[in-house]
């Protein structure tokens, strides 16, 4: 199921960016001027996982099918048919599945015939080909059957004709005696062409073949050219790829043929050519060609619209960069002579709070979940819309009685129906494979808990001795992980994985997938595990793995008899770290967080320790409250709390007028930091101070 769209209506709506490419408003409501006239970049929107790159391609589709020529295809996924041939590779395949794509009639779209690319297909088709085999060659020519259906589809779908192909080539293979395979393959594919011209091309199809006159050798000769370009595609290496760049030539001139021919008139808009993932290597190779021959001269009319997770491709090093909401109402992209100026990068941006909100209220029209809980949801995703749009319908489909105190760490317990054909699957699981499609996310979700590189080894040896047979495990997870376009933290960061979604799911992960409340073996054995790495000294790193354990006593022990010492930021920067600690949630715990109730001095037995004095003790208990307070406040998978806000405040000022040297950065503290979680940032440091010098 296609998933709704929030904050691209820079690209969808009757002026955007699609429609002033295409010359076309979504279901050819009417039409819009060319922004670029007869030569339009090729638009590749950029983004990580669960940015929407998809799902928008998805939607263009969906507005402009059958009313222009069109085409999607999903470059890292061409499926590879059983027992090919040598003639196909993953290119030839796209190619030929682009084409049927934007082959047929539509509600107001004529159909368009691909005469030069069947051509060539057919001729590399036949590389391989012999007399001792000629099942292959019937099983390769029933392939490209619905391709050559795009030229005569009656005669395509009429018995006989492979057994005419196949009977030719026959006679073609008696006549072969050249020694040399390259030319075989040139007699082969002539009289494989020769044949399918005969059955399927008319009197004015017949000159398509006429266009391969200028390939290379071919002295002005098609079928010469039909000749080397199948020599060349059995040759590999750079010939393949000229060969295979002439073969994307043939399906953007058929395209344009289909425009500019004897009824050129009864066409509106241009073709669109979608291409998911042209990050991958099958993406360059068709964005390429269509690249250099504009750069060339050649005006194609092509309308390109591709996405990209890895923003800072090679191939997009020359690209004219903008971002979404910049192309409402034009995009220019300057050329200049080099090959890649004829790009244009789209930054895809998050969704912003009103836009997550939206979605909320879409599947929440009676507004029954907490009127924070969607602006909570944008902090942990950090305006994802993958991981906006499947917790807004998670919250839509809560149950009833848990909708009114639903936080987003509830969110990701729950489960959330996709299809109405299937079962409702579990939303942190189903969200965690969408972001991070790995076989085995175990290793992931363990190494989650670390803080670098060095933690993130030190916990691999001690917990997953079993996966290093392959090497070095936290290595191989960072490589993923960096592969996948996410950010690993440098040494002496604050965590391994940095993405806060990411860690929240694999942490999640590691919590519950096990079932084994109220143990949760793997949980402590991971966080005992860092604790021992981090020493017997109070650290803020082994008090961070203590609060993740669900134990604050020494925490709150060493904050306050280091609390007199000069370094109040030191000490305020400590406190902020050690209480960004995963809480150890229950799943499905319902009522108010454990935490709310110490921050807030009600906890009915706060188990203070032996041998304190009322002024030490009114310390402890401060400093404990303020921990607390900290922790809930700034937990991404909790809601925020206006009663603790003002809590925090006042134990900051308290503070402040104990210390002796350093009341005034506990007393900007107490300003700023509750100011700073209503605005939903991370806690500044020096208070008031953030890292845009506001």
């Amino acid at each position: 199921m296609d998933r709704e769209l929030y904050g691209r209506e820079a690209v969808l709506h009757e002026n955007g960016l699609v429609a002033r490419l295409a010359g076309l408003t979504r279901h050819a409501g009417a039409r819009v001027a060319y922004e670029h006239g007869d030569d339009p970049p090729v638009t590749v929107f950029t983004g990580g996982r669960g940015m929407g790159k998809t799902a928008l391609l998805k939607e263009i589709r969906n507005g402009y099918k059958g009313y222009t020529p069109l085409a999607l295809i999903d470059c890292a996924h061409i499926e590879e048919p059983a027992d090919h041939g040598p003639g196909w590779t993953p290119l030839t395949g796209a190619l030929s599945e682009l084409a049927v794509q934007l082959a047929p009639k539509g509600e107001a779209v004529k159909p368009v015939q691909f005469p030069r690319l069947s051509l060539g297909l057919v001729a590399v088709a036949s590389l391989g080909w012999s007399r001792e085999d000629d099942e292959r060659a019937r099983r390769d020519l029933l392939r490209l059957g619905p391709l050559l259906a795009t030229v005569d589809a009656g005669r395509a779908a009429a018995a006989g004709w492979v057994g005419r192909v196949l009977a030719k080539l026959a006679a073609a293979f008696t006549e072969a005696t050249a020694p040399l395979a390259g030319q075989v393959a040139g007699l082969v594919a002539e009289a494989t062409v020769e044949t399918v011209v005969e059955e399927f091309f008319g009197r004015f199809l017949r000159q398509s073949e006429n266009w391969y006159g200028s390939y290379r050798n071919a002295g002005g000769r098609g079928r010469a050219g039909l000749q080397q370009l199948a020599v060349d595609f059995a040759q590999g290496g750079r010939r393949r790829t000229e060969a295979e760049s002439f073969l994307v030539g043939a399906l953007t001139e058929d395209l344009l043929r289909a425009y500019t021919g004897l009824r050129r008139g009864t066409r509106i808009g241009r073709p669109l050519l979608l291409l998911d993932n042209a990050h991958e290597p099958l993406g360059r190779q068709l964005v390429e060609p269509i690249l250099r021959a504009r750069a060339d001269g050649r005006r194609d009319r092509v309308v390109v619209l591709a996405t990209s997770r890895v923003r800072d491709h090679e191939g997009l090093r020359n690209a004219t960069r903008t971002r979404l909401p910049e192309t409402a109402h034009r995009a220019p992209c300057p050329r200049d002579g080099r090959v890649g100026s004829g790009l244009l990068a789209v930054d895809l941006t998050p969704l912003t709070p009103t836009q997550a909100r939206a979605a909320f209220d879409a599947h929440d029209p009676a507004g029954r979940t907490p009127a924070d809980l969607s602006r909570a949801v944008h902090r942990l995703t950090g305006g994802r819309p993958l991981g906006v749009a499947l917790l807004a319908r998670a919250a839509g489909e809560a149950p009833a009685a848990v909708r009114s105190t639903l936080t987003p760490g509830g969110l990701l317990d729950l489960t959330v129906e996709l299809r109405e054909d299937s079962p409702p699957v579990p939303v942190a699981a189903t969200l965690l494979a969408e972001l991070l499609p790995v076989p085995r996310p175990g290793p992931y979700a363990v190494l989650a808990a670390a803080h670098d590189e060095d933690s993130a080894r030190r916990l691999a040896q001690a917990r997953l001795a079993g996966e290093a047979l392959d090497g070095d495990v936290a290595l191989r997870v960072r490589d993923r992980l960096r592969a996948e376009d996410w950010t690993v933290s440098a040494a002496g960061a604050a965590h391994f994985v940095a993405d806060p979604l990411l860690r929240a799911l694999l942490l999640h992960r590691l919590r519950f997938e096990d079932d084994d409340h109220p143990r949760y073996a793997a949980w402590h054995a991971v966080h005992e595990t860092l604790r021992r790495h981090y020493g017997p000294e109070p650290t803020p790193h082994r008090l961070h793995h203590d609060l993740a354990l669900g134990s604050t006593a020494e925490a709150v022990s060493h904050f306050r008899l280091t609390f007199p010492e000069p370094d109040v930021l030191g000490w305020l920067g400590r406190l902020r770290f050690v209480a960004s600690a995963p809480y150890p949630r229950e799943r499905g715990a319902g009522g108010p967080d454990p935490r709310r109730a110490v921050a807030l001095g009600q906890e009915p037995d706060p188990g203070l320790p032996d041998g304190l004095d009322p002024d030490t003790t009114a310390l402890h208990l401060s400093v404990r409250r303020l921990l607390h307070a900290v922790w809930l406040l700034t937990d991404p998978l909790a809601l925020p709390d206006e009663e603790v806000a003002h809590r925090l405040t006042h134990e900051l000022r308290r503070l402040s007028g104990r210390h002796l040297t350093g009341s005034g950065p506990l007393w900007d503290a107490a300003t700023h930091w509750p100011r700073d979680i209503r605005a939903w940032r991370e806690l500044s440091l020096p208070p008031g101070r953030h890292e845009d010098g506001v």
